[in-house]
């Protein structure tokens, strides 16, 4: 048997117990969330690599342009966990499309100011 037939099969035999076992819907909810966590887990991990790696970098940024980058992430950070809500409403959308962009810009921004130094 091919592996992409018996991998097919196996998220079919899942999806089939996750429809029709009872507790099946709580039970797949509960690993989605645990998968989610696991992928937060990874991003924050690969986070404090990447800050330690460049460590010296950040420092020879200077205090505004750090603290630019910052509050750019930080925005990021919070507008990402908020998502859900944003969305659910038109002036939600607009304010979490346009605090993306602006955190994207600011990140581009420092970055290239700092290859220019």
């Amino acid at each position: 048997m091919n592996a992409t037939y018996r991998n097919v099969v196996i998220v079919l035999v899942i999806a089939a117990l996750v429809a029709f076992v009872p507790g099946g819907g709580t039970t797949g909810g509960v690993i989605v969330q645990a998968f989610s966590l696991a992928f937060l887990a990874a991003l924050a991990w690969v986070a404090s690599v990447m800050y330690r790696q460049h460590r010296s970098t950040l420092d020879l940024l200077g205090d505004r342009h750090r603290a630019m980058l910052y509050a750019a992430v930080a925005v990021l950070a919070i507008v990402l966990t908020a998502t859900g809500r944003m969305w659910s409403t038109g002036a939600g959308m607009v304010a979490w499309l346009v605090l993306v962009a602006g955190a994207i810009y600011v990140g581009v921004a420092v970055v290239l100011a700092a290859r220019r130094d």
